[in-house]
């Protein structure tokens, strides 16, 4: 019995998880493995296949890598809005308890001991929203920076997987005009792609 080369399971690897982020895409990538396939026998386009087995792998990592980052900025945005929210409802709370005191201060009072008594509970209740909106306003940037940070290092997936594909589609055309030129641009778009994915890791 014949024994699968290593290279080959990758690939099919590769090809299921294509199929599973872009199902569409399931004839485009069963094609290139094929294509792959057919470089296997000739021995001077094997490494025109090892290459596009890597490319496939490499395109379907930072597709995932991809969709969870943006996903992951979705979830921060949400996080932002509700702190937001929360901080707009107890802004609105300690103005109106500021209003009420102003009022206390100048109208006419029959039982000053309990006005004096209010008054005092709401200069204790603007305290502690004071501190509380504080708090709330510096979560709320901390969670927006976060869905910044993650939506840069989002783009630099989607650019990564830009260019790997590309650098994977041009490598194939390797096999159908045996000229290595097209190999050799291929691994330019891809050494870019790889660039662009490895970058995640200076962002900040």
């Amino acid at each position: 019995m014949l024994k699968t080369p290593a290279w080959q399971v990758i690939l099919e690897q590769a090809v299921r998880i294509e199929q599973e982020v872009y199902p569409l895409e399931a004839n485009e990538a069963q094609e290139l493995q094929e294509q792959a396939e057919h470089a296997e026998h000739a021995k001077s386009l094997r490494p025109v296949a090892l290459t596009m087995t890597v490319l496939a792998v490499l395109v379907a990592v930072t597709t995932v890598l991809g969709h969870r980052t943006h996903t992951e900025a979705i979830l921060k945005q949400n996080q932002a809005t509700d702190m937001w929210n929360e901080y707009q409802a107890h802004k609105i709370r300690a103005n109106d308890t500021a209003l009420a005191a102003d009022l206390l201060s100048v109208v006419t009072i029959a039982d000053e001991n309990a006005a004096r008594k209010i008054a005092k509970g709401y200069d204790d209740h603007q305290a502690k929203w004071a501190e509380d909106l504080k708090q709330e306003q510096d979560e709320a940037k901390a969670l927006e920076k976060e869905v910044t940070e993650a939506e840069a290092k989002g783009d630099r997936f989607d650019l990564a997987e830009a260019l790997l594909e590309i650098g994977l589609v041009i490598t194939s055309v390797t096999l159908l005009t045996r000229t290595r030129i097209y190999w050799y641009v291929g691994v330019v778009f891809s050494l870019g792609g790889i660039a662009s994915a490895a970058s995640v890791l200076l962002l900040k």
